[in-house]
């Protein structure tokens, strides 16, 4: 049975359920409340790489969505996805003198941190008015404007890195892990989450069936994912090791198919790839929601969208750290533990 959480906006119902579980700049250098070293050249990407998202587009889409009126109107998201990360750094038995937020948005993470746990937070992000709009915290803070991609902090800087729903908007996945990690002080560790493959699988669906059906072919409408599969080697490829990958799945119901696409515009999580189509037409957008109901409503007449979160989280290098022991090191064959364990009751019971 899937437990009913909230009600986080008028005709939103929130459900959940898990499943098994560049100019480097020194940090204690940067003493005002936002710096633009870290920003490339707008529409830049890393060489060689496939150029997938437009950037420019994408911070205009962020910085338009933090100037709203009813900013937590659309936070629900955010908000749940950034006190899951802050659970897991909690879960980790150590305080954090400096710590990281990779793509913080509004600091959706932060503000469910106390000052007990985290000494001072950076907090990163491409959209400005995302940074002068940032959530209330107890932690002392600064706002850097800067790409994922470029990170303008030296080596081995921060005991923490966090990212909570930006990496997914990258061209250079590997390079940003890779960033991650070059911040990272030796057996420092980062906890991240972004969404998966199956995000919003319902609307991907209903668009493709109503665009063929009325035009006789479809464009994509929803941004490529990364599949689980690949991300723990991504993480290993950029350094990382005691690799963590686990999988969410929050699903929230929506008066119709229109109220979805209304949040995710003001998310700021509307589509900025390249090869997307730049409109609709009217009679396929209703064909599309048509789809919608008839496939996926639900008895209240509300229609679900699935939100996949793909958590992570791995550890930087250091010599105080537990490894595997050498192969062919072992003392006892499997076959032996059942007499181990017959021998250990023995012993007990004298």
């Amino acid at each position: 049975m899937v437990p009913q959480l909230e009600m986080l906006r008028p005709g939103v119902l929130w459900r959940r359920w898990l499943r098994p579980r560049t100019t480097k700049v020194g940090a204690e250098k940067l003493g005002c409340r936002e710096v633009a070293s870290g920003v490339p050249p707008l529409g830049s990407t890393s060489p060689g790489v496939l150029n997938i998202f437009d950037r420019v587009l994408k911070r205009k889409q962020k910085n338009w969505a933090a100037q709203q009126p009813e900013l937590m109107r659309f936070d629900y998201l955010r908000e749940e996805v950034g006190s899951q990360i802050a659970d897991r750094v909690y879960d980790i038995a150590r305080d954090f003198p400096l710590a990281l937020d990779v793509g913080c948005g509004r600091g959706y993470i932060a503000q469910h941190l106390n000052k007990e746990t985290i000494g001072k937070f950076f907090q990163t992000d491409i959209a400005e008015n995302a940074l002068k709009n940032s959530l209330e915290t107890e932690i002392p803070t600064v706002s850097v404007l800067a790409d994922e991609e470029f990170l303008p902090f030296q080596e081995n800087t921060f005991d923490l890195v966090v990212s909570s729903l930006s990496l997914h908007w990258v061209n250079d996945l590997p390079r940003a892990l890779e960033q991650i990690h070059y911040v990272l002080k030796p057996d420092g560790v980062f906890v991240g989450a972004m969404f998966g493959g199956d995000t919003l699988y319902e609307l991907r669906c209903s668009l493709q069936l109503a665009e063929t059906e009325r035009e006789g072919g479809f464009s994509p409408h929803i941004s490529p994912f990364t599949a689980v599969s690949d991300l723990g080697h991504l993480l290993g490829r950029a350094g990382f090791n005691t690799l963590t990958v686990d999988t969410d799945e929050i699903q929230v119901n929506y008066p119709g198919m229109f109220e979805l696409m209304e949040d995710l515009q003001g998310m700021g999580e509307s589509n900025c790839s390249w090869n997307r189509k730049a409109l609709l037409h009217r009679d396929t957008m209703l064909a599309a929601a048509a789809v919608y109901r008839e496939m996926y409503r639900n008895s209240d007449g509300s229609v679900p969208a699935t939100y996949q979160i793909y958590h992570m989280i791995g550890w930087k290098y250091h010599d105080s750290q537990a490894r595997p022991a050498e192969r062919g090191s072992a003392t006892v064959s499997f076959g032996e533990l059942g007499k181990l364990n017959l021998m250990s009751q023995e012993k007990k019971s004298q």
